[in-house]
């Protein structure tokens, strides 16, 4: 599948983002997908094509970008070496749950402006430090999110100021959170009041253990990438969008 680079005019400054369209003509549904710690490359690109060879126009932004250019980082190669979060560590700090909120006006000016995007609602969808990303879009523009997905996501309920489970009682959007199995980034309790945030706001949510998928168990270029684990996940992600956007 091709796809087209453009740049996202952000307020921090130019956003390069990757358009994924399915085949055909459209008018498509749109889903933005935020990205893992190790940031853009192909086993990433892969997993927009899926979304998009499934019938939805994706947009996927580098929200890496104020630290300028790095990689494409190959994800077994820095998990064995000695230390990956001296890899990953700065790309991380460059951004937030509240930055990538920031970053998606310029994400929905830019699907506003498509004729063959189908208005109105959209779809979100995290991986790891994404999944916290995609809840905290579903949060701040409540009217345009029907539906946000986070696989393996952690820190969804922390103590600091852009912990996902703040924004809750804002969310309208229908979320669906896969958990990986015995994830430090996740652990039981934080996942008890991360679900109790949602349920005293009334959110509308299914969260799901994945039993024996290690935290990153979708992502394709990872050493613990579990296919069927993986496929379940992605026809649960299908399921939610077909009844919340379609």
């Amino acid at each position: 599948m091709t796809y087209d680079e453009i740049t996202l005019q952000t307020r921090d400054g130019e956003c390069p983002a990757y358009v994924f369209t399915p085949e055909g003509q459209g008018p498509w549904h749109a889903v933005i997908v935020y990205m893992d710690a190790f940031g853009i490359r192909p086993g990433l690109k892969q997993m927009a094509e899926t979304i998009a060879s499934n019938g939805y126009l994706v947009l996927l932004p580098d929200l890496f970008y104020r630290l300028g250019n790095y990689g494409p980082l190959v994800p077994k190669e820095i998990f064995a070496g000695d230390d990956f979060r001296a890899v990953i560590g700065p790309l991380m700090a460059s951004t937030d749950n509240h930055m990538a909120a920031a970053d998606t006006e310029a994400c929905l000016k830019y699907l506003d402006a498509r004729e063959d995007v189908i208005g109105g609602k959209i779809a979100t969808v995290g991986f790891c430090m994404g999944g916290g990303m995609a809840i905290t879009v579903a949060a701040s523009y409540p009217e345009r999110v029907a539906a946000a997905v986070s696989f393996h996501g952690g820190n969804l309920a922390t103590d600091q100021p852009t912990s996902p489970h703040l924004q809750a009682p804002k969310i309208q959007a229908e979320l669906y959170i896969a958990v990986a199995d015995n994830d430090k980034s996740y652990p039981p309790a934080m996942a008890e009041r991360f679900e109790k945030a949602l349920s005293d706001a009334g959110v509308r949510y299914r969260s799901e253990l994945y039993r024996g998928a290690a935290h990153g168990w979708m992502k394709p270029d990872f050493p613990i990438y579990d296919k069927v684990a993986a496929d379940k996940g992605w026809a649960e992600m299908f399921e939610l969008f077909e009844r919340t956007l379609r």
